[in-house]
């Protein structure tokens, strides 16, 4: 299914009127790609009313016009972004700009290629309209949830104690990219025994343990959308503790994805899979939030996590993530990603979510 870029388009340019500004100056490169395709790694994107300008440098001459859609090309001799704002016509006063991802140098060229124009900062422009995924956009999404979850078998038979964690998470990426994956979303995870208890423990060199758990955390890039899934599973019988801890984590999990829908505060799923941790004794051991949104990012708006009151809609394609990381003991996360539906949601994630002993 092709991308619909030039709905995109027509929706943010709608959008200028109610920002006071009479264009937008777009430089972040993932929402330049949702605008209108491109995949460069520099790039300028300029909105108007009546019209769509990509500027890119001389690098991107051939690629930009094979990419770009519901906008013109211009090839810029220094500064896309320079070149962009010193492109735009006197009757132009005021330019929004992203003012979350602009740096102050970047700020400094920019007023000095257009002293004459206001800038505006705006803050999550195409990020909110990048929020509520197109049909185009969720059928990209779940190919690239089952190239994922169809690797997991991988990760599996590479776990042997006494293999490194970092040889267990080469097998699954050689793999990933001779499948079709364009790339891994993020630093694959391989976290076991003792490391296990560290949300965030990219694989190292350490060997896999006779006995405990190991956290897989990985997702694949295709077609520029990615994916995330991570499950738990452990090597040797586990003990009463390991079992309680998992099960907890995944009542967890199942609670938070029993409120998803439209209209629920993002924060509210949060809350209830703290609910279960709570009444099991591991909340505490709960340290980061809940979920998020996926898209050509491996982390994009909505955040659910605590206080969170981001209204949920149809079309948000979020991750459901709780975890518990006691150390001296291990960690334990589980991970789907889910499509927020008409009338509740839909768990996009297929792999089997029961404790899988090895």
């Amino acid at each position: 299914m092709a991308m619909d870029f030039k709905s995109r388009v027509r929706r943010l340019q709608q959008a200028l009127a109610g920002q006071r500004v009479d264009a937008v100056l777009v430089t972040r490169m993932p929402n330049v790609r949702y605008l209108c395709g491109f995949t460069g790694s520099s790039g300028a994107l300029v909105l108007a009313p009546d019209r769509a300008t990509l500027f890119a440098d001389g690098r991107y001459t051939v690629q930009a016009r094979q990419e770009t859609h519901a906008a013109s090309v211009r090839i810029a001799k220094g500064s896309p972004s320079t070149a962009a704002i010193s492109s735009i016509g006197r009757a132009t006063k005021t330019v929004g700009i992203e003012a979350d991802h602009v740096t102050v140098s970047q700020m400094d060229a920019l007023s000095k290629a257009a002293p004459k124009v206001r800038f505006k900062p705006l803050s999550g422009l195409v990020e909110r309209a990048r929020m509520v995924k197109q049909p185009d956009e969720v059928m990209q999404l779940k190919a690239a949830v089952m190239l994922a979850s169809g690797l997991f078998e991988v990760l599996l038979h590479g776990i042997t104690p006494g293999i490194a964690e970092s040889h267990v998470a080469a097998e699954l990426e050689y793999v990933a990219r001779r499948s079709g994956a364009q790339g891994m979303s993020f630093e694959t995870i391989v976290a076991s025994g003792p490391r296990s208890a560290m949300p965030h423990g990219v694989a190292s060199e350490q060997a896999i343990p006779a006995q405990g758990f190991v956290v897989l955390d990985y997702g694949v890039i295709l077609a520029g959308y990615c994916s995330d899934m991570t499950r738990t599973v452990h090597v040797g019988p586990p003990g009463r503790k390991q079992r309680d801890l998992y099960q907890a984590v995944l009542d967890a999990q199942l609670a938070a994805i029993d409120v998803v829908r439209p209209g629920v505060q993002a924060g509210k799923v949060d809350q209830a899979a703290r609910k279960v941790l709570r009444k099991s004794g591991f909340d505490s051991y709960f340290t980061h939030s809940t979920g998020h949104g996926v898209g050509l990012e491996i982390h994009e708006p909505p955040r659910l996590g605590k206080g969170q009151t981001e209204l949920l809609q149809a079309g948000m394609v979020i991750t459901i993530e709780p975890g518990a990381y006691i150390p001296g003991l291990g960690g334990v996360r589980i991970e789907d990603m889910v499509l927020v539906t008409e009338t509740g949601c839909q768990v996009l994630t297929p792999t089997s979510k029961e404790l899988i002993i090895l």
